[in-house]
């Protein structure tokens, strides 16, 4: 009864992994979770889906090597077919290829099944709040993020058609494009600060006013939408001059 009380009140979270030990090991450590319970487990992809249907988590956490269906398509279903429902892709390994797979599919979050437990807890009261901490993986990585800016922009309209950058449309003042600019680059607030020679405080200002004026959240988001309107040139050298 104890029990039932609980799960009115928290949130649901659906384990989709093919080894009975390590879903188990989820389980308990979810279920110690203060707010969260395990509504429903899940081997392989079509089971996934079905359990999705009846139960309705609010969180998914999918094994990426699963029997049949992969755990990627299994995340690009679920949100495709349950919008609301966030996933967390797990694996054994963590590459490149990897990650850029899952967030193409739609996880909000990566992590490798070996991580502390402490350290997936947290991510996954991350993603319940909307966060997004796959894009922290990117954007720590300058090649893996010049890469998506360069699918991205492979797979802008504009691009291919070769329309010109909508520049007249463009709502960022010229400092705060100088800004976006090293961000496509890769480069840590500190090098922004360090390249355009202003503070790391006033690059966290611009950021925020950037963030502000796209209506996104992070980095990813605003140079997604940077790119898909031809305001960032990739691959271009970040400037240098104040």
């Amino acid at each position: 009864m104890a029990r039932s009380s609980r799960n009115v009140h928290s949130t649901g979270v659906l384990i989709v992994d093919d080894h009975p030990l390590f879903r188990q090991g989820l389980r308990r450590l979810i279920e110690d979770e203060a707010g969260l319970h395990v509504v429903a487990e899940a081997s392989n992809g079509y089971k996934a889906m079905q359990q999705a249907d009846v139960y309705r988590p609010a969180l998914a956490l999918v094994d990426v090597q699963l029997p049949g269906v992969t755990g990627l398509n299994v995340v690009r279903a679920l949100k495709e077919e349950y919008p609301h429902v966030r996933a967390i892709v797990l694996s054994t390994y963590q590459s490149d290829d990897l990650v850029l797979a899952a967030l193409q599919a739609g996880a909000a979050a990566f992590a490798t099944k070996d991580v502390v437990p402490e350290l997936l807890l947290d991510t996954i009261q991350r993603v319940l709040r909307g966060e997004r901490p796959i894009d922290t993986i990117i954007v720590s990585r300058p090649a893996l993020a010049r890469r998506l800016l360069l699918e991205l922009r492979a797979g802008a309209p504009g691009e291919r058609e070769g329309a010109p950058p909508a520049q007249s449309l463009l709502p960022l003042s010229p400092r705060e494009m100088e800004v976006l600019d090293c961000v496509a680059q890769g480069l840590s607030n500190k090098e922004i600060a360090d390249t355009l020679y202003i503070t790391e405080q006033t690059v966290k200002n611009h950021i925020t006013a950037v963030y502000r004026k796209l209506h996104v959240q992070d980095r990813v988001e605003a140079l997604t939408c940077a790119v898909r309107r031809g305001w960032v040139q990739i691959g271009s050298a970040a400037p240098t001059t104040v």
